[in-house]
């Protein structure tokens, strides 16, 4: 079949200028797992279909452990996407992903302890999801293509650590992380993106450096204040690019990957 295209958007930042997010309709979708981080935001991006959500809440209320990533996932699903493209504030752990950088994720390593992990714990069913690789092939090209050609400057690959939080790292964590040559640390990317494959969503992540975390000397540790500071000043990148990459998405026909995904989630289910 021929899937139509419709792209959400997870972060928020930078993207709900009215100038540019046309015929916009705010609706509140109530989910099986509850209330999502916030009313979603659907119109047209760049004359594309989309939905907006901010992850943490458009008043940035929500600790990333309290987020009802279940919920996120769900809403989005439910109002026809069939991508999510997502933001992301990080940590670097390496010095050539300097403050500011994009890198476009394709791996994840999760620390976290207090999270609902599957949309599968319902009606007697169980997931044994192959998640490898969590993100879409794909759309991470067409992402990596579009910044090319747009002259910003992008780290094709990436894994990111995934902790708790809300507190930052200490400088012992940070280095064991180093150690497992991971590229960046995160508190919101697990479980989103295990939940989003479940869903049948093709999913990509654009994670921004704001900080070196707290393992180098010369660097002042990671703070709220920097954090906001980086990110403001580069989010336009990621502005500019989401816009930008989502006609090159909408072009490509997505019938073989998403009906490759939807076999996988019905091969992986089993019942209890």
């Amino acid at each position: 079949m021929k899937y139509n295209v419709k792209i959400g958007i997870i972060g928020g930042s930078g993207l709900d200028d009215p100038d540019f997010f046309k015929d916009a309709t705010e609706e509140k979708v109530k989910t099986p797992y509850g209330d999502p981080s916030d009313s979603l935001l659907s119109g047209k991006l760049n004359g594309i279909n989309c939905v907006l959500l901010a992850r943490h809440g458009r008043k940035h209320s929500i600790s990333p452990t309290n987020i009802n990533y279940r919920a996120n996932i769900w809403a989005l699903k439910h109002l026809g996407c069939t991508h999510i493209i997502a933001s992301a504030a990080t940590g670097s752990l390496k010095e050539e992903i300097k403050p500011g950088d994009l890198v476009i994720l394709d791996s994840f390593i999760d620390l976290t302890k207090k999270r609902e992990l599957t949309m599968f714990d319902k009606d007697d069913k169980v997931i044994h999801l192959p998640i490898e690789p969590p993100f879409c092939s794909a759309t991470r090209n067409i992402i990596i293509e579009t910044a090319q050609s747009l002259g910003i400057p992008v780290h094709k690959t990436g894994t990111a650590v995934v902790i708790e939080g809300p507190r930052f790292s200490t400088k012992a964590e940070s280095n064991v992380y180093r150690s497992w040559n991971a590229d960046l640390v995160n508190m919101t990317l697990a479980p989103e993106v295990v939940l989003a494959k479940e869903a049948g969503l093709l999913y990509a992540s654009v994670a921004m450096a704001t900080d070196y975390d707290c393992w180098r000397e010369a660097t002042e540790n990671v703070n709220v204040a920097n954090v906001v500071r980086i990110f403001q000043e580069n989010v336009k990148k990621i502005t500019t690019l989401f816009i930008e990459v989502l006609p090159k998405i909408a072009e490509k026909n997505w019938d073989v990957e998403i009906d490759e995904l939807n076999s996988l989630i019905q091969e992986s289910v089993q019942s209890k």
